[in-house]
């Protein structure tokens, strides 16, 4: 069964950076395209950043606007998305999100894509 374990969140001030992490778990880390998403109190899952299998291809949604960075380390089973200039707007609890796919390098965008999710990370930026 695959698990997903998202850290790294927590309180940071506008204009910090911050780094978040998701380790997979439970199957072969390189058979999935990985996606994080955000949610905010009120307002519906949103797609931050996704990536391949490979690592090869990125997509990035509106809400990262050039600040974020999504990156994968196969040998490690972990996935990253570095968020630089927060700001609080950017308060949400981030979700790391797998889907198993024989296509590379695909990324997938849309919560109905993704089989497996994390729990989460809260991110709050405040002063």
């Amino acid at each position: 069964q695959v698990q997903l374990v998202e850290s790294g969140g927590g309180l940071v001030q506008p204009g910090d950076s911050l780094r978040v992490s998701c380790e997979f778990s439970g199957g072969t880390f390189d058979n999935y395209a990985m996606g994080w998403f955000r949610q905010a109190p009120g307002k519906e899952r949103e797609c931050a950043a996704s990536i391949s299998r490979s690592g090869k291809n990125t997509y990035y949604g509106g809400v990262a606007k050039g600040r974020f960075t999504i990156s994968r380390d196969n040998a490690k089973n972990t996935v990253y998305l570095q968020m630089d200039g927060l700001q609080p707007e950017d308060t949400a609890v981030y979700y790391c999100a797998a889907r198993q796919t024989l296509v590379d390098p695909t990324t997938f965008i849309s919560i109905n894509e993704y089989n497996y999710w994390g729990q989460g990370t809260q991110v709050t930026v405040s002063s």
